[in-house]
């Protein structure tokens, strides 16, 4: 045995159970080249993994039970610790330690604890099935994961908020579009989470924590279709039933990689759908093929007839408003494509932003005002800010809003007429955990606002940034034209 490495090795359990943050980052090697790894995803460099262990409060309480060491020589050692932790199962932990000046380093590291039989970061309710098919048709076999705001039969309605969830009452049917997907051969996996009331684009919800995001590890998840999106991604079901008001569906898609869509705006029943904004908010899905997005579509949307190919048209004062590395993505797409470039006048675009998000807060009030006004204590920071704000909108202010919407809308959609309008899905990558989202949330809405605005359908393609970082290339054709775009997005590939 290596002089000087147990009583190291001790030291970092000590100052684990502890959470003393500066004897951990000590104990672990400076560099850029450390590592640590869990089933969350791998942290590289010690900076990265410094200010995981200074954000995270702490690692569950746990005793070892058996070490093992193997020496490669006097200065380099691998060690095994079986671990059993207090809220019991037992686990591992790696850990490649190398002697240096000040001491015994660890310079890789990797993590593993017993999976939790649910991960309540996704899942509200989970059966095997939850709802059994009541059908036949194009979806047998498939698995839909249900946003909780739509209502399944015999449970409750949560949104997002645990006041809420205690208040609701058992629904007595489901809703239509899920009623339709059972008809045709699905069943329901579970009800998964969503940002309070859907009113956030983040994934990051107060009382229930983040979905993990297995595309972009560290990485939000994207909301407010969050429990669903990655309850997909990391294939627990394969379809992800949720909404999209300002851009819900193709936040998540494009953060995590899938296809999604989101239908022209009163096509999918929303009957028995929660509401958050009923100017904007419409039925939409995602999962990891295109042509599995098509086959949803069959049993959701009426049948209509279809139109030949669409010119592709990009518009470089849109993608501009997103990050180099998105833009450069959307650009060489929409190049690939054939797509023609267009410059639009988009001088309008923060007043019209600006009428989304008024009237969008000015219906929220009046649909959740009356509950929410005496519990603001019990929402998230986030969410309570823009439900403060909306409670000050007056009723002259939303009709304004609500003008100029239709002014926009009608422009929106003769700007884009019978042809595709390419653009970015989302602003940015996903952001890491525990970043400010205000920005990204302005710039991803500059964006998402448009489809809302005229009620256009809009798709989500899963492309990848040069450091491998999910982007979604969004597709947006004129109102009705949803199975058009279904059609294109498996033909472009």
């Amino acid at each position: 045995m290596p002089d000087g490495l147990v009583d190291a090795f001790w030291e970092y359990e000590r100052a684990l159970m502890s959470d003393d943050v500066p004897a951990l980052d000590r104990l672990f090697a400076p560099g850029p080249t450390t590592l640590r790894g869990d089933a969350n995803g791998l942290l590289v460099g010690h900076d990265q993994i410094s200010a995981f262990r200074s954000g995270r409060g702490g690692a569950p309480q746990r005793r070892i039970v058996q070490t093992h060491v193997q020496t490669v020589d006097d200065d380099h050692a691998l060690v095994i610790a079986v671990t059993e932790l207090e809220r019991g199962g037992r686990g591992q932990q790696t850990q490649f330690w190398v002697r240096t000046s000040d001491g015994w380093r660890v310079t890789a590291a990797h993590v593993s604890v017993p999976a939790p039989a649910i991960d309540t970061r996704i899942w509200r309710v989970i059966g095997d099935p939850l709802v059994a098919p009541t059908g036949s048709g194009p979806l047998d076999g498939e698995s839909v994961a249900v946003k909780d705001l739509y209502a399944v039969q015999g449970q409750r309605i949560g949104a997002g908020n645990p006041a809420w969830l205690a208040d609701a009452r058992v629904e007595p049917v489901h809703a239509r579009a899920l009623e339709l997907l059972l008809e045709a051969g699905a069943s329901v996996r579970g009800i998964t989470r969503t940002d309070e009331f859907a009113y956030s684009l983040a994934g990051t919800n107060a009382h229930y924590g983040t979905p993990p995001n297995p595309k972009a590890p560290l990485r939000i998840s994207g909301g407010s279709t969050s429990g669903s999106t990655s309850a997909v991604s990391l294939g627990h079901a394969t379809i992800g039933l949720g909404t999209d008001t300002g851009g819900s569906i193709r936040v998540p898609a494009s953060y995590q990689g899938l296809y999604g869509i989101r239908t022209t705006h009163g096509a999918a029943s929303a009957y028995a759908l929660l509401p958050l904004s009923r100017s904007f908010d419409a039925v939409g899905w995602v999962t990891r093929t295109p042509e599995l997005l098509r086959q949803v579509a069959e049993a959701l949307l009426p049948a209509g007839p279809r139109s030949a190919a669409s010119e592709l048209v990009s518009v470089p004062g849109l993608t501009a408003i997103a990050s180099e590395e998105v833009a450069l993505v959307v650009d060489r797409y929409a190049a690939e494509h054939g797509a023609m470039r267009e410059s639009w006048d988009l001088s309008d675009l923060p007043d019209w932003l600006q009428a989304f998000q008024t009237l969008q807060a000015w219906e929220a009030w009046q649909e959740r005002g009356a509950w929410v006004a005496p519990r603001l204590d019990e929402l998230g920071a986030d969410v309570r800010g823009r439900f403060e704000a909306a409670s000050l909108i007056d009723d002259a202010r939303a009709a304004a809003a609500r003008r100029l919407v239709d002014e926009a809308g009608a422009r929106i959609r003769e700007l884009v007429g019978d042809r595709v309008l390419m653009l970015p899905s989302a602003a940015s990558v996903a952001p890491l955990i525990g970043e400010g989202l205000d920005a990204v949330r302005t710039a991803n809405m500059s964006l998402t606002c448009l489809a809302g605005l005229a009620g256009l359908p809009a798709l989500s393609i899963p492309r990848s940034t040069r450091a491998g970082l999910p982007v979604g290339v969004c597709l947006v054709a004129g109102p009705g034209r949803d199975r058009d775009l279904l059609d294109l997005a498996i033909d472009l590939g």
